[in-house]
């Protein structure tokens, strides 16, 4: 006896168990997004409420000085109209870009990273990159990889690191993983704890007017226990300020965990800190410094190294690492 066909409704049920709906992962993505949105605002309006953090301006308010000898125009802040010329014969008016920056940057142009190092050259005193992840403005990953320093590993670190031999045999070399970091840093706004380790270590000089580095984090808080050491690290900051504890574990650090908690303390006083660089780009023209990823290729020769990298190095450059934290 030939077995009679399933019914065509029969057939179309299973499929639809196994394959998930595009509309259900981006709410199920939604979904958990808000949640943590609320979680973070939540945070934020204790901080407000105990006087730790100053409240947002209002939507009507100006975030910029009005400069000296120079009559307050509200109605031309409020409104759409163009401001005039320079040689109209009226003042002129620089409010609509600089309250523009004042927002802050778009989410989209705003990214965190976090770099793991280990130890190479003699005794492991030379840091050099190993790890690499980025996040974006709402904590999802944009780049995790494991990375092979240029030279043999002396000391990986785990401790802090949480770099370990099995890890080397995924990594990729550093050129093509300095490549990938580049690519996605260029031209955003990039935050991270102690931002110069990092950019160290990807052997690249990122735009001063855009970086935000979580070590000023206090200088926007009014909690004088933040105060008093010259730079806290961001364990304690995000005990502190996010009642989050992070690298407690006995692996190592993550850099996805310490790259999203440093978007999330920037995000705490994003105001505050877009108001103060827009006040410092309105007083003081913004110094053009290109973008080093334009001529890394170039910067990356033989011939703009010295023969011996290594000896140059030496003298302490590995206890950054141990001082980063």
């Amino acid at each position: 006896m030939v077995p009679r066909e399933a019914p065509e409704s029969a057939q179309c049920l299973c499929p639809s168990l196994t394959i998930p709906n595009a509309k259900d992962v981006l709410r199920r993505r939604h979904k958990r997004r808000s949640r943590q949105h609320q979680r973070f605002m939540a945070r934020k309006a204790l901080l407000q409420e105990q006087g730790l953090l100053s409240m947002p301006p209002e939507p009507g308010s100006s975030p910029l000085p009005t400069p000296l000898g120079a009559a307050p125009a509200p109605e031309a802040a409020s409104s759409g109209k163009q401001c005039p010329r320079a040689g109209s014969g009226a003042a002129p008016c620089s409010r609509r870009p600089a309250s523009r920056k004042a927002s802050g940057p778009l989410p989209s142009r705003c990214v965190a990273i976090d770099c793991e190092m280990v130890g190479t050259g003699p005794r492991g005193r030379v840091s050099e990159l190993a790890r690499c992840s980025v996040v974006s403005y709402y904590g999802d990953v944009l780049y995790d990889k494991y990375i092979r320093p240029e030279m043999p590993v002396a000391d990986y670190r785990t401790r802090w690191s949480g770099v370990t031999r099995q890890h080397m045999r995924k990594a990729i070399p550093f050129q093509v993983a300095q490549k990938e970091i580049l690519k996605l840093l260029k031209g955003k706004v990039v935050v991270g704890h102690a931002l110069h380790n990092d950019f160290q270590a990807l052997k690249y000089v990122h735009p001063r007017s855009q970086t935000r580095d979580t070590t000023y984090v206090p200088n926007f808080l009014s909690q004088p226990s933040l105060h008093t050491r010259a730079r806290v690290s961001l364990k304690d900051l995000a005990l502190q300020l996010l009642h989050k504890r992070i690298q407690v574990g006995q692996h190592g650090h993550s850099s996805v965990e310490d790259a999203t908690t440093a978007m999330e303390l920037y995000r705490l006083v994003e105001v505050q800190w877009e108001q103060q660089e827009a006040c410092s780009l309105w007083t003081c023209p913004e110094d053009r410094e290109p973008d080093s990823s334009t001529d890394m290729e170039q910067y990356m020769e033989d011939q703009y190294w010295p023969e011996d990298p290594a000896g140059s190095s030496r003298g302490g450059a590995g206890e950054a690492q141990d001082r980063r934290d």
